[in-house]
């Protein structure tokens, strides 16, 4: 149990599954990851330190973990079930957990560009919302993006985030500080749930 709520925690909704990340998750991981270089490059974080690096995936999961015991963060993986084997087809992570006067997250997620387009990040997206919303009781839900990026554009849009606004040189991203527009959704917003409402509404926007 985290300071908020039950972890580790799975969701799911059909074939899709949100599952903690784990460090057997390596092989698999660096398989999705090594075939989208050039689909993800133009929007991975990157350390703007002299000579600095990103961290090892184990140092990652480390980090991720120790966040998801403390209550700041929850980190999944996105699995998709395909015939007889379930499948690793992106990442997500809610972070920045919050609570006091806030009550709010920050998510950031990828999808393998091969399993782009059949809705697997706005799904993904919705579970996630959900659950902070529902089970952690957060009222806010931030997602920042690149003005670039125009395919993670379409799934905030097509779940119905508002647009805040830029915000200038906001994180360091392949190799140089970028702008990033902010789109945010609080939990008066979708009573019945954000993934009810994608389910059956479809695209909002």
């Amino acid at each position: 149990m985290s300071p908020t709520g039950p972890w580790p925690v799975t969701l799911g909704w059909g074939p899709l599954t949100l599952r903690p990340i784990r460090h057997r998750d390596r092989a698999e991981w660096d398989q999705v990851r090594a075939r989208n270089v050039q689909w993800l490059g133009p929007w991975e974080a990157s350390n703007p330190e002299p000579g600095g690096r990103l961290p090892s995936f184990r140092q990652m999961v480390a980090s991720l973990k120790a966040q998801a015991r403390t209550g700041t963060a929850l980190p999944f993986v996105i699995t998709e079930a395909r015939e007889t084997q379930s499948r690793l087809v992106g990442q997500l992570t809610v972070s920045s957990i919050t609570y006091g006067s806030l009550m709010g997250a920050t998510l950031g997620y990828w999808v393998d560009q091969g399993s782009a387009g059949r809705g697997i990040a706005p799904t993904a997206v919705a579970l996630a919302t959900d659950h902070c919303f529902g089970t952690l009781g957060l009222h806010r839900m931030e997602i920042n993006i690149r003005p670039e990026n125009e395919r993670s554009l379409r799934v905030v849009q097509k779940l119905g985030f508002r647009d805040e606004g830029l915000r200038r040189a906001y994180l360091h991203i392949d190799g140089q500080w970028a702008d990033h527009r902010t789109f945010a959704m609080t939990a008066d917003e979708v009573p019945g749930g954000l993934l009810h409402r994608w389910v059956t509404e479809g695209a909002v926007g």
